[in-house]
Order: structure tokens, then C-alpha cells, then sequence
């Protein structure tokens, strides 16, 4: 490889690409299975995303009362609105519980109830007996659960030798002429140097693309960068449209508050003081599915029940449970209100918004975490070398919308599926295939191009530009009509990045370089996101039309594929949803109406 960037190789059995809590369960599991590994983080590990995470994870241990992994499938499936894929989610309901127990004897400290067993709290559209009771199924380690499990994960990693290069920018997969991934190239942006890192296998998880948006509890990291990767590669994203609002987010801040202080007794209160979401879900009232929460606090703004002087966002009153239980189970809330809301959430409630939080959709995989597509009339081909974990893939176990906690149990559950997958396929130490000369040539060209951009538009004003079109036109709920003013003005920002400056010339610490390729990243997602969004005529979990109000099975019960070509361009195709199961252990819930 002639090039003007001298590229300096490593050859290791697996890379995977982020350190959040995904990434971290792959890299310790694939390590402690005798592979090679390294791990590439933009960030110190510690400081991913997944660090945010409050409320806790999910698994049927029935420490808090009766509870059933067979119950957590059924909720899985119907938070879903039948969009999620019944195999995977067959098997990770099934597998929370040892991956659970794992994480326990690995060292993440949870709250403990007066036995000493893991203490676990009520989430939203979390039952018994397939709908009929609460389920107390969320393991919480007080409110920073992903905090714990983040800080263990990579104590994990270092004993077992996992390789990390920190503070090294993915730029793209490298693949060779059979549509295999055979690598990364990385900028160590500390030092400005290029890094090939060959390997049998990568795997992707680097989080969501939160930041597609303009209000999001996302940090400032979750920019996609696998998702823009893949699509560089040429590669299809699945159900984009998908994007979950997570109803409490601190108004004018994003800041996220926790589910988990609905699940300790917190109520959201209109500006009459009413509790109105026993109107909108009369049975699970605060404890209703995401969606269900976010459109109904929506619904409240718009017909003028509202609080604060503009009428637009709605009171979590916290103000009636003891200030003990608050102290004990919700420290960091407590401390979140105070920094970003100034209040003292004893003798005042806290002011919250939906605010954009997930990403259901993603690079596709089975639940062994390995890339499919749709080849040849086959919509589960693998993508030879490539894996996917995390909110960067759809599994599909979380469909059309995201229980709260099954987050942080996808990345530990598919982390875990992906060391063992690689465990039976991947022989250490085997040799490395020949790369072609000019395998890394488009990249290159993409890097030299970014970093020599000249044009009259700051990154910064595009990005602003890309992230208020989003939050306006892509939002909670969503019309044929928004939709189609939201693509063109997404397809013009697409194309005005043609004119982005980059103003620093040099690869040592670009922070502008940088943002510009996360600016890269994010807009490939956010035109296949409002694309599909347009395209899917229907109303389905976190996707609702106000055009389309009623869910449609008949038309729509099918993944959305996207493509998106360097020029722009996007197409659209379909995989069908797994209804079937893995095993006899546990029959296929065929679709009904979704109320909570």
C-alpha cells in the first residue's frame, strides 16, 4: 500500500471496536476464551455512554417475588409491538439470568435486600403472568447501575490481558473483494498516526446515534460511528424509524432521570396536579412502555396542560416518598435535579420533557451478534468477519420500541454470544488472509478529503442544522406531511456537507477533524432514520404516524432495510420478523392489540 499516510499494521485474532458495556463484555469474554484481542476506544473505557445507565438491568431472578424468564419474553415481545424477533428474544431472556449471576461473582456491586440477594425494582411494562402483575425485575445497583457494571467490565478485561488503544478514531472497515471484513483503520489522534488493525473478526460496538438529534439524553460521544461505517461499506441499516423517546429527560437539559424513580412510586402530574397517565394506561399508569409515557406527557403539552410559564413540559413529583428510600435508591437523581434543574426533589418535583434516549434500530445481526443481509433472496446471509452488539445493532429483541432496563441486558447478554460464537469459529492464532494493495485506498481518500475540507459551512452549523431538522420533523408524533419536509431538508444538509470547512490541517488531537467524520457518521443515520420513517405507513411502537394511527400487520409486520450510497442516494428493502421460537420451552405470542 503506496499512500501518502505511512500506516503502521497490527494483526490480532479479534478487534472490537468500542469500550461501553457491549464492547467491554466482548473484549474480557473473547480474551478469556484464548483469543487475541484488542479493543479500540474513542474515549477512556470508563468515560462510554454506558456509564450513564441508572436504573438497572433486567432478568427473571424472582429475588423480589414470583418471576419467570417466560414472563420477561412475553413483555419483551409485546414492548416490542411485535416487531422484535421471538428466537433472540427467546435467548436473551433465557441467558439474563446466568449472565446475571456472572456479572455478580465478576464484582458489580448491587443494592442487596435484607437477605443479601440482588435488589431488583419495578421498570415500565415489566409483568407477571403475562400481563396480569407487576414484576419486580430490574437489578438495580442503587440508581448507577451501568456506572457498576462499566467499571467492572473493564477490571475484566485488564486480568485477562485483552490489548486496549485508547483514544484511537475508527474511521472505516476494511473489507476485502468478497464482501468479507477483514479489519479497522484507526487515527491514533493522540499522536496523528494511522493504524491498521487485521483481524478474523471485528466487532462493532460503539454505541448510538442519539446525537442525530438536538435534545437527547445521549452524551456528546454517541455519534453512530458503526452505523456510518457500515454504510460506507456498502452495508443496509434496519429499522431506523425507530427512536425512543424516553419520557423523562430534565427540561432544557436532556439530563436523564431514571424510570427506576417511577418504579421506587414517583408520578408524573400535569399543571393541575393531576396523575394523568392513569387516562392514557389505566392498569400500569407511570409504569407504562416508553412510548406510552412519552406520547401521553405529549398529548398533555399540546392540549394545554403543560407546566412552566411556556406550558411545555410536565412536573415528576418525587415530593411524597421518604427522603430515606430517596437517599438509599436514588443518590444520583437527587444529585441530577439539584445540578440541572435546581431543585431539591424532597420539596419539589422535577421538570422533564421526552427526550430522543435509544436507537432500536441498527446494523442487523442473529443472536450470535454476526452482521446479516439480504443476499441472494437470503435475508439472514452473514457478513463474513463482521459483528455487531449493542445499540450500534438490531438483534431485533427490542423491535419497535425498548423496555427500560433490557438495554443494559443486550449488551452483557449479545457481549457474552459473540465471545462464544468466536470461541467455536474463530482457532487462535490462525494465519491472516492476504489483503488486496488498494483495500484501504477509499478510506484514505475520505480521510485526505475530510481533512482538507475548504468549503464555506463550519461542521458545527451543519450539525446544528441536521440536529433541530431531526428533533422538528422526526419526532414523537409524525405526519406523511413532516416527514416529507424532514427528508428533503435532511437530503439538503446531506448534500451541503459537500461544502463543510474543516479549519485545522494537521491528524495530532483535530478535534474538527474528528467531529467532522462524527458529523459523517451521523447524517448517513439520520437519512435513513427519517426515510424509513416516511416509508413506514403505519403506527408501531415508538413510530407513530398521526396519519397512520393503527398498527397494520398485514402490511408492516416486516424489518425495514436501508441503504444509504456516498452520493445520497437511499433504498429501501425488507426482512421478515423471526416469528418462531428456539426451542419448545416457551410457545410464539402471536400479535393482539398493545395496551398497558
Amino acid at each position: 500500500m503506496k499512500t501518502a499516510y505511512p500506516i503502521t499494521e497490527h494483526k490480532y485474532d479479534m478487534i472490537v471496536v468500542g469500550a461501553g458495556g457491549a464492547g467491554l463484555r466482548a473484549t474480557f469474554g473473547l480474551a478469556q476464551k484464548g483469543l487475541q484481542t484488542a479493543c479500540l476506544t474513542k474515549v477512556f473505557p470508563t468515560r462510554s455512554h454506558t456509564v450513564a445507565a441508572q436504573g438497572g438491568i433486567s432478568a427473571a431472578l424472582g429475588n423480589m417475588g414470583e418471576d419467570d424468564w417466560r414472563y420477561h419474553f412475553y413483555d419483551t415481545i409485546k414492548g416490542s409491538d411485535w416487531l422484535g424477533d421471538q428466537d433472540a428474544i427467546e435467548y436473551m431472556c433465557k441467558e439474563a439470568i446466568p449472565a446475571i449471576i456472572e456479572l455478580e461473582h465478576q464484582g458489580v456491586p448491587f443494592s442487596r435486600t435484607e437477605d443479601g440477594r440482588i435488589y431488583q425494582r419495578p421498570f415500565g411494562g415489566m409483568t407477571t403472568h403475562y400481563g396480569k402483575g407487576t414484576a419486580q425485575r430490574t437489578c438495580a445497583a442503587a440508581d448507577r447501575t451501568g456506572h457498576a457494571i462499566l467499571h467492572t467490565l473493564y477490571q475484566q478485561s485488564l486480568k485477562h490481558d485483552a490489548r486496549f488503544f485508547i483514544e484511537y478514531f475508527a474511521l472505516d472497515l476494511i473489507m476485502d473483494e468478497h464482501g468479507a471484513c477483514r479489519g479497522v483503520l484507526a487515527l491514533d489522534m493522540a499522536e496523528g498516526t494511522l493504524h491498521l488493525f487485521r483481524a478474523h473478526g471485528v466487532v462493532l460496538a460503539t454505541g448510538g446515534y442519539g446525537r442525530a438529534y438536538f435534545s437527547a439524553t445521549s452524551a456528546h460521544t454517541c455519534t453512530g460511528d458503526g452505523g456510518g461505517m457500515a454504510l460506507r461499506a456498502g452495508l443496509g441499516l434496519q429499522d431506523m424509524e425507530f427512536v425512543q423517546f424516553h419520557p423523562t429527560g430534565v427540561y432544557g437539559a436532556g439530563v436523564l432521570i431514571t424510570e427506576g424513580v417511577r418504579g421506587e412510586g414517583g408520578i408524573l402530574r400535569n399543571d393541575k396536579g393531576e396523575r394523568f397517565m392513569e387516562r392514557y394506561a389505566p392498569n400500569a399508569k407511570d409504569l407504562a412502555s416508553r412510548d406510552v409515557v412519552s406520547r401521553s406527557m405529549t398529548i398533555e403539552i399540546r392540549e394545554g396542560r403543560g407546566v412552566g410559564p411556556k406550558k411545555d413540559h410536565i412536573h415528576l413529583d418525587l415530593t411524597h416518598l421518604d427522603p430515606k428510600d430517596i437517599h438509599e435508591k436514588l443518590p444520583g437523581i437527587a444529585e441530577s435535579a439539584r445540578i440541572f434543574a435546581n431543585v431539591d426533589v424532597t420539596k419539589q418535583p422535577i421538570p422533564v420533557i421526552p427526550t430522543v434516549h435509544y436507537n432500536m434500530g441498527g446494523i442487523p445481526t442473529n443472536y450470535h451478534g454476526e452482521v446479516v443481509q439480504l443476499k441472494n433472496g437470503d435475508p439472514d446471509a452473514v457478513v463474513p468477519g463482521l459483528y455487531a452488539i449493542g445499540e450500534a445493532a438490531c438483534v431485533s429483541v427490542h423491535g419497535a420500541n425498548r423496555l427500560g432496563s433490557n438495554s443494559l441486558l443486550d449488551l452483557v447478554v449479545f457481549g457474552r454470544a459473540v465471545a462464544n460464537r468466536c470461541a467455536e469459529t474463530i482457532k487462535p492464532g490462525q494465519s491472516h488472509s492476504r489483503l488486496a494493495e488498494d483495500a484501504c485506498d477509499k478510506s484514505l481518500a475520505n480521510l485526505d478529503r475530510l481533512r482538507n475540507a475548504n468549503g464555506g459551512t463550519p461542521t458545527a452549523a451543519i450539525r446544528d442544522n441536521m440536529q433541530h431538522t431531526m428533533q422538528a420533523d422526526a419526532a414523537v408524533f409524525r405526519t406523511g406531511e413532516t416527514l416529507g419536509q424532514g427528508v428533503e431538508k435532511i437530503r439538503e444538509i446531506n448534500a451541503s456537507f459537500a461544502d463543510v470547512k474543516v479549519s485545522d490541517r494537521s491528524l495530532v488531537w483535530n478535534s474538527d477533524l474528528i467531529e467532522t467524520y462524527e458529523l459523517q457518521n451521523l447524517l448517513g443515520q439520520a437519512l435513513a432514520t427519517i426515510v424509513s420513517a416516511e416509508n413506514r405507513t403505519e403506527s408501531r411502537g415508538a413510530h407513530a404516524r398521526e396519519d397512520f394511527p393503527e398498527r397494520d400487520d398485514q402490511t408492516w409486520q416486516k424489518h425495514t432495510l436501508c441503504w444509504v450510497g456516498d452520493d445520497g442516494k437511499t433504498t429501501i428493502d425488507y426482512r421478515p420478523v423471526h416469528m418462531y421460537t428456539l426451542t419448545d420451552e416457551v410457545a410464539v405470542v402471536p400479535p393482539k392489540p398493545r395496551v398497558y
